[in-house]
């Protein structure tokens, strides 16, 4: 019988975190919660810990310390609080994986940490490759740690890649719902409220992924994560726009032949082939009739309308801390336009003048991207109107 993986979930009342603890709880024999981690959402932290009794709980805002510790404090459970505890609890001897499921720059930290351990990582996390992608492969390759992509689409191009050994790679093709304004034009953008752009077509996620699917953001993200994660070309890239999410990703050897993996949209799949890998293990999720899916179509993304694909593209061409620019400028104008500050296509100028207006540094070190991301919020927060 199988050793039990000890798994730390960092983000664990997200949307991610808690399908990753569905399938934990499906296979009680395979894994075991070793540690839980949150930002705010307190509430669900200590209900998830009362299921799953962790080792270790820790709440990222400090405010929160004491309500988390008066809500366990019948548990043998070790609570902590702040950026610098989870940091440290991803270093802790028992733990196996590390699922890097934390919204935005947020999840850098502690991934470096749990890299530096020796821990396998199932990455969730696009922003840490964004941000810092060469400083990641590189830790990764000295400390010879896996990265095992949890998103479904780097996920389905891992799965296409397994066994193909060296084979060369033509392309990679990522596919995208095109998500809740795919047709819609440029004029029925400009008034946009949040609630129409948080309801995604195929996918419940959390709010900032959802907005960042409907203004292809999300997508010029995943092409920057594609580029480290697989070692290829930004011009080896390519997005197709997929409205039925059902073919996850392809990829093109040099022969000319395609591979694709295809599947329901479940997020639950590519968590569990992340903690299982290489192994495939037996699950109740929905199978894909296609019987019910008769017409799969594709078209090209139209980057004049969504034009943060363009600008994700740009980043991932110019290198240095241009990535970590972008992405600093969008979890700021994102929160703004959840907010009702900024306007929908307002995101994208507001985004285009930070990469005008910020240092550009060609070969950032981590300070530097700490640095980048700290002028940079500052930056764009005085740019949007009050």
């Amino acid at each position: 019988m199988e050793k039990q993986k000890q798994i730390a979930v960092l983000g664990s009342t997200g949307s991610i975190g808690c399908q990753a603890l569905e399938v934990i709880a499906a296979n009680p024999t395979r894994f075991q919660v070793y540690a839980l981690t949150a930002n705010n959402n307190v509430d669900l932290l200590a209900q998830q810990a009362r299921i799953f009794n962790p080792e270790v709980v820790c709440i990222a805002n400090e405010e929160h310390y004491e309500t988390l510790k008066s809500l366990l404090n019948d548990l043998p459970i070790k609570v902590f609080a702040g950026a610098e505890a989870i940091a440290q609890t991803v270093q802790m001897p028992s733990i196996d994986i590390v699922l890097a499921a934390m919204v935005g720059y947020a999840g850098l930290k502690p991934t470096i940490a749990a890299i530096e351990a020796g821990k396998t990582i199932a990455l969730a996390n696009k922003e840490t490759l964004v941000v810092a992608g060469e400083l990641i492969c590189d830790l990764a390759n000295k400390y010879n740690v896996p990265i095992l992509p949890v998103d479904s689409e780097h996920s389905a191009i891992f799965q296409c890649l397994t066994g193909e050994y060296d084979n060369s790679i033509e392309r990679l093709i990522l596919t995208a719902s095109g998500g809740p304004f795919r047709l819609k034009n440029i004029d029925e953008l400009k008034n946009v409220a949040p609630s129409q752009a948080l309801k995604h077509p195929n996918w419940n996620m959390g709010a900032k992924i959802t907005i960042d699917s409907a203004t292809m953001m999300n997508k010029g993200f995943e092409v920057i994560e594609a580029k480290w994660l697989f070692g290829v070309k930004p011009e080896q890239i390519e997005v197709l726009v997929h409205p039925q999410s059902i073919v996850h990703s392809m990829v093109q050897f040099s022969d000319g032949s395609i591979k694709a993996q295809l599947g329901m949209p479940d997020m639950r799949l590519p968590i569990q082939y992340a903690f299982t890998y290489p192994k495939r293990i037996d699950s109740t999720f929905p199978r894909l009739d296609f019987s019910e899916f008769s017409s799969l179509t594709f078209e090209l993304p139209d980057t004049n309308k969504f034009r943060n694909l363009a600008i994700a593209y740009k980043a991932m061409e110019m290198g240095g801390n241009m990535p970590c620019i972008v992405n600093a400028a969008n979890e700021v104008v994102v929160e703004a336009f959840l907010k009702e500050r900024v306007g929908f296509l307002q995101m994208s100028d507001v985004i285009e003048t930070v990469m005008d207006k910020a240092y550009f540094i060609k070969n950032p070190s981590y300070e530097d991207y700490v640095e980048t991301d700290l002028s940079v919020r500052s930056l764009t927060k005085g740019l949007i109107i009050k």
